[in-house]
Formats: C-alpha cells, sequence, structure tokens
C-alpha cells in the first residue's frame, strides 16, 4: 500500500510552550491509564517491544484527546483521527481491523499507519529526527514533507534534519505549517508528561 498523501488529522491548536506543558500534565492526569495495554498491545506488534508505547499515546490524546467519538471537519474519526480512506486501506491489509469507530481498532490503524510512514523515511531522515518525520507525515501527509525537503536542498540545508524542515516550512506551498509544527511540538510535550508518570 503506497501510503496516503491527504493528512489523516485535523490538529490541534498550538498552545505557548510554557502554558503547553502545564495542559500536556493535566491531559495527562485526567487520562490516567486509559487505553494503556491497547497501546502497547500494537506498538510492540507494529514497532517491537523496545519502541516507547507513550509515544502513540501521547500522538492520540493530541488527535482527539483519546475520544473514541472524535470527528473532525474533514471527516477523520476516533481516537487516532484516520480518514475513512486510509482505514479502508490499513484495514484491506489487516482484515482483523473491522471498524473504524471502535477504539482498539482505530488505534492499531494508527499505530500501523505511523509504522509505514517510520519505515518509509529510513532512509530519507537521520535516526534522532525520524520520529518528527513520521509525525509530522501522519498530520500533513509525506508528499508535503517531501516538498519541504526539497526546499531545504535548495537552500543548502541538510534535508534529512527536522530543524531544516522546520526552518523552511514557510516557503511551503499548500501547507499549514504551524499546525503541523505545533502538532509534532505538543505530541514532544504530552509524551514527555506521560513519561514523568511512570
Amino acid at each position: 500500500m503506497a501510503a496516503s498523501t491527504l493528512p489523516l488529522a485535523h490538529p490541534a491548536p498550538q498552545a505557548a510552550p510554557s502554558v503547553g506543558s502545564a495542559i500536556a500534565e493535566r491531559e495527562v492526569r485526567r487520562t490516567a491509564a486509559r487505553y494503556d495495554d491497547t497501546f502497547r498491545k500494537y506498538t510492540k506488534r507494529y514497532f517491537g517491544v523496545g519502541f516507547d508505547w507513550r509515544l502513540f499515546k501521547a500522538q492520540g490524546l493530541a488527535e482527539s484527546n483519546l475520544d473514541s467519538a472524535a470527528l473532525s471537519w474533514a471527516g477523520a474519526r476516533g481516537i487516532m483521527q484516520l480518514m475513512p480512506r486510509t482505514f479502508r486501506e490499513i484495514a484491506s491489509r489487516n482484515p482483523e481491523m473491522l471498524h473504524i469507530d471502535d477504539p482498539e481498532w482505530n488505534i492499531a490503524a494508527g499505530i500501523y499507519y505511523d509504522r509505514l510512514l517510520w519505515r518509509l523515511w529510513e532512509r530519507d531522515s537521520v535516526d534522532r529526527h525520524r520520529r518528527e518525520f513520521m509525525l509530522a507525515s501522519y498530520n500533513a501527509g509525506r508528499a508535503t514533507i517531501l516538498r519541504a525537503q526539497a526546499l531545504a536542498r535548495q537552500d543548502a540545508l541538510d534535508h534529512r534534519t527536522w530543524p531544516a524542515i522546520e526552518r523552511v516550512a514557510p516557503k511551503v506551498d499548500r501547507w499549514r505549517y504551524s499546525e503541523t509544527l505545533g502538532y509534532v511540538r505538543r505530541i514532544d510535550s504530552l509524551h514527555a508528561a506521560l513519561m514523568r508518570r511512570r
């Protein structure tokens, strides 16, 4: 399956860094252990034992605040805010994933899609920034991030690093870059808050 070039989610607005950290802490406290077993199970299945499942829980918090009934203006649904077409593509390869509105299958499909993106960025990003490329692609579509890389190369920047993408982002046509950059930062903030709750 080729990765969809359409965004999968309607991104959350970016909070100021100091406020964002406090908000992240409050959201993590409110959701406590909700869906932890599901995030653990599918992270282990698609990324292996050593990958931190809290990253995907943080993504679910950023996408929908873990609301299984969430529906974006663009039609993205569920905890991981998947577009129905993307869910159908994923389910065609994973027939056990029966319904987009089932929290387990929504989470599983979102993590599966992250895995596809993770693999696609293996050669086109440096290891320490691969996570940002994966998350940004989930939000804005891989084609958008590839356009940003092309501009970074034109500006003689290392197109495989996330700071280069952040730098050229305002120049990328048809990209609501501030939403995507805010989305990646929000997940980082939520992930850090989840890590502190060990």
